[in-house]
């Protein structure tokens, strides 16, 4: 499909989830199909028809119930590193998608190769250091990360519908501002599975404006780094001086969040939004030579091999509300019989 008219109708679904369009309506009978089928999908899992597997270590699920971004990779990081500091030593799975390895499951390592492994487990691999692989049968890739390391907790990152790997602790990431869109199933609106799924979650994480019992998290980071090099740094409202135009670039699943991002450092930019997991190539970026390009650390992955020194990527962090650490230690223990 050519990605101009990709990127439209990704614009066009996008609007149609979260602006409440009526249009969704015509949708409705294939949302209910699909809730059935995610329902029933549950259930046999739930009375033994369709195997599930528990890991001789505790299992912890990070995922959503919607499609699109909500900040779930830089709280899966967080949750690494926190889980570190507590003494546990985790290991990390996930699909790796985007990933176009010949066979599965996939090491990953800081060096790893986006194209191999995808985009989202580079980063983590990167922020964590933590043991990690990839593959689309979490069961298979969670074994072979026990077999080949020391880790006695696994992490498995947007694992929530994989109802084949059994979990001690399942946590749900949720956008605070587009909260469940219009509230239906796919594909009439974003929902994976309906919304009373989130009531039997453990916890849920909501990346801005928290509701009732909901622990909070917003993510920070000011600084920019030099793709080219990967060292030089500078701070976000050092752009845009001088004339500079900006070009700031998104392919992840809420682009707006990284525009909004930007905009609250004072940045004015010539915004290009592009699908998640878009794979990027020169023809992408701007051809004026002048223009500085800002993008997010996800897409910055996939670019770097045609960096020219005028790019820049905005890692950014999770911080989350400061009971956040203690409940997650509370669920383990009380959850899991398992030492560390």
């Amino acid at each position: 499909m050519n990605q101009s008219i990709k990127r439209r109708l990704s614009q066009w679904v996008q609007s149609v989830w979260y602006g409440k369009k009526p249009v969704a309506y015509l949708f409705l009978p294939f949302s209910a199909l699909f809730c059935v089928v995610a329902i029933t999908r549950r259930f046999l899992y739930r009375i033994g028809l369709k195997k599930s597997v528990q890991l001789p270590v505790p299992v912890i699920v990070v995922g959503n119930i919607t499609v699109g971004g909500t900040g779930k990779t830089p709280f899966t990081v967080w949750l690494a590193n926190y889980l570190k500091k507590k003494g546990y030593r985790p290991g990390i799975i996930s699909r790796g998608y985007g990933g176009k390895a010949s066979q599965w499951p996939q090491q990953v390592r800081p060096d790893s190769d986006p194209r191999t492994v995808g985009d989202e487990a580079l980063i983590i691999s990167r922020a964590t250091h933590c043991p990690m692989a990839v593959g689309p049968d979490r069961v298979s890739t969670a074994q072979a990360l026990l077999e080949h390391t020391d880790c006695n907790i696994i992490l498995s990152d947007d694992g929530l519908q994989h109802y084949a790997l059994q979990r001690t602790v399942e946590i749900a990431v949720l956008d605070g501002v587009r909260r469940l869109g219009n509230g239906f199933c796919l594909p009439a609106g974003p929902l994976r599975e309906l919304a009373s799924r989130l009531d039997k979650i453990d916890m849920v994480v909501t990346n801005g404006l928290p509701s009732g019992g909901e622990v909070g998290m917003h993510l920070e980071g000011d600084i920019a780094v030099n793709l080219q090099d990967g060292v030089t740094t500078r701070k976000l409202q050092s752009f845009g001086f001088g004339g500079v135009p900006i070009i700031a670039l998104a392919g992840i699943g809420n682009p707006e969040r990284f525009f909004d991002h930007l905009r609250e450092s004072g940045l004015e930019f010539k915004s290009r939004a592009f699908p998640d997991h878009h794979k990027f190539s020169r023809a992408d970026f701007d051809s004026s030579e002048k223009a500085v390009v800002l993008m997010t650390e996800k897409d910055a992955v996939k670019c770097k091999l045609f960096a020219t020194g005028k790019e820049w990527y905005v890692p950014v962090k999770a911080v989350l509300d400061s009971q956040a650490g203690e409940q997650i230690t509370h669920l383990l223990e009380e959850k899991s019989h398992f030492a560390r």
